[in-house]
């Protein structure tokens, strides 16, 4: 069972974890900094805050900047495109949030996000690859999925709390540089004692980054199965999701772009529907039930059932944005089932089915 109270406490479960690890880092480094130098510890550790408050601001900041030129997104101009216009503004009214801006992203590839400091900025982008590939209503499921996201408030969320892991990067990578170029000259310590001091702060600072990477991705697979979910209750067609996240996954799979930095942005992941794929594909002939060399829906479904459940797929989706295709479409598969028998009045009728 699972309600938008459950979203907010992993919410706040996972981000006292998260900056939690960073407190970690920031206690371990100072204090080894103050081994090597003169900088008082109750200065240092107040300061290392400061700076990564700085750091997460400047990203939550600049992040809507990055994205953008990223992507290579062109904004639509009102009446550029009257469908897309007012079934966004239609599902936002719904969701009760602002209506976003619109862009359009020149990919062949199907694929839609959105982002923005608040939720009043927020820009929905859509690949051209999604609006080739995808009939309406799946284009629509698609939309409401990311009109969730903004109901839920991710964008800003997922920006704040994966500056931690970089962080975490930045400070093992300049504990080091600057302990190699300056550090010695103003130790009080042996050669050997600021050798182990590097060692032990690098081994915190990678131990703080891996940590804290996972921690961020569990919480963006969560906030993805609440935007499924929302999605399914705001279009009240869950299979228009299902459909729309197999096209997806396999029109992903044979993009031949390299995936980009904006992969946890994204309705589907590029990398992990290369390697779901992929790993159907490798046993293409144990799925391959009516042996005519193509596996239909049935089949791929299927295939998908089987690969979701094995113990290389669940330890590939901890280091994945996303979960597996086939995990989300069986979800909306449980919604549209008891749609079929009950009316959703809310969008918290499909959240316990997260």
């Amino acid at each position: 069972m699972a309600s938008l109270n459950r979203l907010k406490l992993l919410m706040l479960f996972t981000m006292v974890l998260i900056f939690g690890t960073l407190f970690v880092l920031i206690a371990v480094a100072t204090t080894l900094f103050e081994v090597m130098t003169d900088l008082p510890l109750w200065l240092g550790i107040p300061f290392a805050i400061f700076m990564s408050v700085i750091f997460i601001f400047i990203q939550w900041y600049t992040s809507p900047w990055l994205v953008a030129w990223a992507s290579r997104l062109q904004y639509l101009k009102p009446g550029e495109n009257p469908w897309l216009e007012s079934t966004v503004k239609q599902l936002a009214t719904q969701a009760q949030v602002p209506v976003p801006k619109l862009a359009i992203v020149p990919d062949p590839s199907p694929n839609a996000f959105v982002f923005g400091r608040t939720k009043g900025s927020s820009t929905l982008a859509v690949h051209e690859g999604l609006l080739q590939r995808l009939d309406k209503s799946e284009v629509t499921a698609v939309l409401a999925h990311e009109i969730g996201h903004m109901r839920h408030n991710d964008c800003v969320v997922m920006t704040i709390v994966s500056a931690v892991p970089i962080i975490a990067y930045m400070v093992g990578r300049s504990f080091m540089t600057i302990s190699y170029f300056g550090g010695g000259s103003r130790s009080r310590r042996s050669g050997t004692g600021l050798i182990l001091a590097i060692i032990v702060t690098a081994i915190t600072a990678w131990a703080v980054y891996f940590i804290s990477q996972l921690l961020v991705m569990w919480l963006s697979r969560s906030r993805e199965y609440y935007a499924d979910a929302y999605s399914a209750y705001s279009t009240q067609n869950p299979s228009a999701l299902a459909s729309a996240l197999s096209k997806i996954a396999y029109g992903l799979s044979i993009s031949h772009d390299e995936p980009s930095g904006l992969r946890s942005f994204y309705i589907g992941d590029p990398t992990s529907a290369k390697r779901e794929i992929a790993d159907v594909m490798e046993h293409k002939d144990e799925y391959d039930l009516d042996k005519n060399g193509v596996l239909d829906e049935h089949e791929l479904e299927l295939a998908m059932q089987k690969q979701a459940g094995s113990t290389w797929s669940k330890l590939n989706e901890l280091f994945s944005t996303h979960p597996t295709t086939y995990k989300r479409i069986i979800m909306l598969k449980s919604i549209e089932k008891e749609m079929e028998t009950s009316r959703m009045a809310s969008p918290a009728d499909v959240y316990k089915f997260v």
